[in-house]
């Protein structure tokens, strides 16, 4: 038997024996659905400066230039859609063999393909919304950017709270209850995989670990290196696409269940 083969069994089997599967997704889901890797080179992070939570709440100027980043990525999010990945994880949710996902994606891609809000974790937040900074009404984006690209002023709120997709910026706090589900999650699960993570986030990236240290078996699968390679709690290492390994493993899993 081929490694790759031997990899691949053990993932299938891992996903047949579980009944309570932590989902950790970073950027590398995505790829798949069209979604522009804003930090990589010539990215738009590359090429801006962040807008501090701080400074939106403080100015003007600030405000209009986080809109001004935000509706440069927005059509990139508004057309995505979910890839085999997404609805792999789905699958998963459907032969309730899925305890939770937590993704540090923002795109929305998890809801779109019909994961449940009971099993999703939206660590750093979404695009597919706006939120009052003030009363914390949420609304559908696009009647905001269109007001923007029109008047080039930043959207209010009805209550006269300042409007901002719903994304952590830089210097503003993840959201408690989140953290406290996500935490939740890592000490339920009976496996946990990291899928298209480079691992090096926090405190996200602590999250599978925390899992994976109660010793249950921990998959992780990305192109790439990540920060939990070598780590003697990582029970499966598999270096790919995963969009290429983990739809079929699921399936093969699922119809020999």
């Amino acid at each position: 038997m081929s490694d790759s083969a031997e990899t691949s069994g053990r993932l299938i089997q891992y996903l047949r024996d579980a009944s309570k599967i932590l989902v950790f997704t970073g950027a590398g889901v995505s790829t798949g659905s069209g979604i522009p890797d804003f930090r990589g080179p010539g990215g738009v992070w590359e090429r801006r400066q962040p807008v501090y939570y701080k400074d939106f709440m403080s100015s003007e100027s600030a405000r209009v230039e986080h809109w001004d980043y935000k509706l440069e990525g927005w059509p990139a999010f508004r057309d995505a859609s979910p890839n085999p990945t997404h609805l792999a994880i789905v699958s998963l949710e459907k032969a309730e063999k899925l305890l939770m996902v937590i993704t540090q994606n923002i795109d929305g891609l998890h809801s779109k393909a019909g994961i449940s809000a009971d099993h999703l974790v939206e660590l750093h937040g979404t695009n597919g919304m706006v939120e009052c900074q003030s009363c914390r009404k949420r609304s559908e984006p696009e009647p905001h950017f269109k007001y923007f690209l029109v008047n080039r002023k930043a959207p209010r709120c009805e209550c006269g709270g300042f409007l901002k997709p719903a994304t952590i910026s830089f210097g503003q706090n993840l959201c408690a209850d989140d953290l406290t589900r996500a935490d939740g999650a890592a000490r339920q699960a009976d496996l946990v995989l990291a899928l298209g993570s480079s691992l090096s986030v926090h405190p996200a990236a602590g999250i599978p670990m925390l899992a994976a240290r109660r010793g249950i078996p921990y998959g992780v699968i990305n192109r790439g290196p990540t920060d939990h390679d070598g780590a003697s709690v990582v029970s499966l290492r598999i270096e790919g696409d995963v969009a290429e390994v983990f739809p079929q493993a699921v399936q093969a899993a699922l119809t020999n269940a």
